[in-house]
């Protein structure tokens, strides 16, 4: 009687799902620490940033130098700028959660804006010239959207310890800190809540490239030399 080989076991697909878990692991661990990935859901920052791009966060940007003026930063709003979206607290369901952390969709309590104002910092709106002013100097903003006023809201802000000021650059289409001052923390965002700075758009294909960060000041004299 013929004897048939007892087949051993198939371990093929048990070494794709333990490399599958390793790799997410690796992913989880790199965009827990160095860098992620995040949607941008809205037109607040253009011409920068446009609506449905992707783009690539570093988490440790701001430790090896501090947040400067002109910087752009993602956060986390809980408690200083979520109450824009509505009365109720964000609903994150698994698939939600899912498209968010692979940076296909938006989040409810992550934002992207620009440092205006430092800790210390007065921040004003408007000078004669019609610019925002900090510390009695009137900004130069290139990155404003085109046809956009700095602002036409008129505000005066003081920037306590610890917080930052934050306006998008679609003045006109972005919601920000001009639009909390009488809420409480008066839309200034703890510098903890700070998650990174934006450092590539990789999506889509045709605007790939890397984020500029604001330029380096020059000492000027009275002759501007």
């Amino acid at each position: 009687m013929d004897q048939t080989k007892r087949q051993p076991p198939k371990t093929g697909w048990r070494f794709v799902f333990l490399a599958l878990l390793l790799a997410v692991a690796v992913s989880g661990l790199v965009r827990s620490l160095w860098i992620d990935v995040y949607y941008i859901p809205s037109e607040s920052m253009e011409p920068l940033l446009q609506g449905g791009d992707r783009i690539l966060v570093s988490r440790t940007s701001f430790q090896a130098e501090p947040i400067r003026r002109g910087d752009i930063v993602v956060f986390d709003g809980r408690g200083t700028f979520a109450p824009l979206n509505s009365g109720k607290g964000p609903v994150v369901d698994a698939a939600s959660g899912i498209t968010q952390w692979l940076g296909l969709t938006g989040s409810d309590t992550t934002y992207v804006k620009r440092v205006i104002g430092l800790p210390g910092d007065s921040v004003v709106c408007c000078d004669a010239g019609g610019k925002i002013t900090v510390n009695g100097d009137a900004l130069d903003e290139p990155y404003i959207f085109e046809g956009d006023a700095p602002s036409i809201q008129k505000f005066s802000a003081m920037v306590p310890d610890g917080r930052v000021w934050l306006l998008g650059d679609h003045r006109s289409l972005s919601a920000d800190s001009r639009s909390l001052l009488g809420a409480p923390g008066g839309g200034m965002v703890p510098l903890d809540r700070v998650i990174g700075r934006p450092v590539q758009i990789i999506w889509p294909l045709d605007r790939f490239g890397p984020i500029p960060g604001p330029p380096a000041a020059e000492p000027t004299t009275e002759n501007g030399q």
